[in-house]
């Protein structure tokens, strides 16, 4: 089942990982609803939509997480989709 859910993501430091971050969000494109993104000189915050399984959303996340740059949380809602 799939369920709705927010994924936050801040990106501090070194601006040069976000190619590399934004190719995986391109390889989570199909769970990704809506993206907003708000630039600051001290960090840029990310904040993501994501519609699917918990698997799939763990597995963006944790993908993400291996960028010691980004700081990455994840809250997804009980209510569950078709």
């Amino acid at each position: 089942m799939k369920r709705i859910g927010v994924v936050g993501i801040v990106l501090k430091g070194d601006r040069s990982i976000a190619l590399e971050m934004q190719k995986v969000l391109s390889e989570f494109a199909d769970i990704i609803v809506g993206r907003m993104g708000v630039p600051r000189e001290e960090a840029n915050a990310i904040a993501l939509i994501v519609e699917g399984s918990q698997e799939r959303v763990s597995a963006l996340t944790g993908r993400l997480g291996k960028f010691p740059e980004l700081s990455v949380k994840s809250a997804m809602t009980t209510f569950e989709i078709e």
